[in-house]
């Protein structure tokens, strides 16, 4: 071969292509949430909610059986010593459905919040490897509690018709009380699995404040039994009105518009503050894992 016709291939094959450089930069002031690039990612949120629900029951003898057992056993024990021996009121509603309608969405909340916030602890090799929008992984946790609060949903439609508790109008309000109930829930998840990453205090301290939050929320007791100057100051909890709400929605009662409002506001404020702290936060994840 001549040396023209090398120095002509020379010049047809040319520079290779440089590589293509991702840069992850901070978002924009406004886009807090990321709205766009979670829904890019919708697949891997679907097969991280699967993967959480099928982890919680491998290896189990009864399996998602759990899921309507521990809401149940916990009601037959509040109705047997809180109901009978205490005789704590229930607002001329059979103990056990008001207990367990009180029960439900609580269970889903203290769920959803416990494995959310040990959520990006659980999932540190997939943080370290792979970029993708990190609250998807705490979203994952709530959309399988979620799930387990729909299979828990068919021991309280069972109790409606052997309490012959008919269906209302109200029950048009259930999926919004319990979009709030998800909202709340992952606003608290969003910000203690941040926290959680830094600061490993948050794992053994949460089951203490949830046990004192269901003693500080009327799940066991009614509204109308906490004393008029103390009953404000109970309203301040979000899940009062969220857990009220969804009582009165279930058996016919007036919803207090007050209580609502404020779980509506309050949720708002709980979950741009954990998503403004979270995105904050989240160049330094995985230094922290």
């Amino acid at each position: 071969m001549s040396q023209s016709t090398l120095h002509q291939e020379k010049q047809t094959v040319g520079p290779l292509p440089e590589e293509p450089i991702v840069r992850i930069r901070p978002v924009e002031r406004w886009d807090w949430l990321d709205l766009r690039s979670v829904w890019l990612h919708r697949e891997l949120l679907y097969f991280l909610t699967m993967r959480d629900i099928r982890l919680r029951y491998k290896q189990t003898v009864i399996g998602l059986l759990w899921v309507i057992l521990q809401p149940t056993l916990t009601m037959v024990v509040f109705s047997l010593f809180f109901g009978k021996l205490a005789g704590i009121p229930s607002d001329g509603i059979p103990y056990p459905i008001f207990a367990y309608a009180g029960l439900l969405p609580w269970m889903f909340f203290s769920l959803a919040v416990t494995t959310s916030s040990n959520s990006l602890v659980g999932n540190a090799s997939l943080i370290t490897k792979v970029y993708f929008p990190r609250m998807i992984i705490p979203g994952a946790a709530v959309l399988a509690a979620l799930v387990d609060l729909m299979v828990a949903s068919l021991v309280l439609a069972g109790l409606m018709v052997i309490y012959q508790i008919p269906l209302r109008p109200s029950l048009i309000w259930l999926p919004f009380l319990v979009l709030l109930m998800a909202g709340l829930a992952f606003g608290a998840g969003l910000g203690l699995s941040a926290l959680n990453l830094r600061y490993r205090d948050v794992r053994l301290m949460l089951p203490f404040l949830l046990q004192l939050l269901m003693f500080s929320t009327p799940i066991i007791y009614p509204v109308s039994l906490v004393p008029g100057p103390w009953r404000s100051i109970v309203q301040l909890n979000p899940l009062a009105g969220l857990i009220g709400s969804f009582r009165a929605a279930i058996f016919g009662q007036p919803i207090n518009g007050g209580a609502l409002i404020w779980a509506v506001v309050s949720t708002a404020l709980l979950l741009i503050g954990t998503a403004i702290y979270f995105r904050g936060t989240e160049q330094r994840f995985a230094d922290h894992v």
